[in-house]
């Protein structure tokens, strides 16, 4: 490849030339590797692999740890609703899909500056921290870390691991409903241990919401911070 389109960065004509094989039938399962492609290209590793980052952002590409990548062009991003009411279960049985949660680890923190001002509590104040894992027909599709008042939700740990749901596990304390206050949206590259979670390559990139939700009478009920593998889900913000 040379460098005749200026302008025009070589990752981005390395994903070109491997999204018109996908369409011209060229490839239409599993991508070559890595160096094979580098070869092809007369590239070097890291621009195909930006360029696989890039088309598994756009839904096109998947890749399985230890396996390979592979072309996704059957399987589009899961539509995941964000709005007042933000139900993981919900908004995956919508979808035909088999929800399902998983405790990680759980703790006992004290609230810095940050979560203080979020869950509007005394500095040190004691939080019921939660790492969790949801999953979709066993595909996994996010991994949160919760932060709950403590003192209100005594036994939210041990009834999210009997649920597998945070709904569930609030509706026990006597919570029948909570509403979203804000939801931040960023992106960044996946940390070591999420990719462990969900099953992704080391470089993949993970949308992070960060969310508040509150209870009827707009006192805070948990801080959320989730991470999302961008090549597997699409947030839909609805007002």
């Amino acid at each position: 490849m040379n460098d005749a389109d200026e302008g025009v960065t070589r990752w981005r004509r390395v994903a070109d030339r491997i999204r018109a094989s996908i369409a011209d039938g060229s490839v239409s399962n599993q991508l070559p590797p890595e160096t094979e492609l580098a070869e092809r290209y007369a590239v070097n590793r890291h621009t195909v692999r930006r360029a696989i980052q890039s088309l598994a952002a756009e839904g096109l590409l998947r890749s399985e740890r230890g396996r390979g990548t592979f072309v996704n062009a059957s399987a589009p991003r899961l539509a995941y609703p964000v709005g007042l009411r933000t139900r993981f279960s919900e908004n995956v049985t919508a979808q035909g899909q088999r929800p399902a949660g998983r405790l990680i680890r759980s703790e006992t923190v004290r609230a810095d500056q940050a979560l203080a001002a979020l869950l509007n509590c005394p500095l040190g104040a004691a939080l019921a921290r939660l790492d969790t894992l949801s999953v979709a027909s066993g595909l996994p599709l996010s991994v949160s870390t919760g932060y709950f008042p403590a003192d209100r939700f005594p036994n939210i740990v041990r009834d999210y691991a009997e649920t597998g749901s945070i709904t569930e596990a609030l509706r026990r304390h006597g919570l029948p409903d909570y509403r979203r206050l804000e939801t931040r949206i960023t992106a960044e590259r996946v940390h070591p241990v999420d990719a462990e979670h969900l099953d992704l390559p080391p470089d993949s990139i993970v949308l992070v919401s960060s969310a508040v939700d509150v209870d009827a009478e707009d006192r805070p009920v948990q801080a959320m911070r989730s991470r999302f593998p961008a090549d597997r889900m699409e947030l839909v913000f609805r007002l």
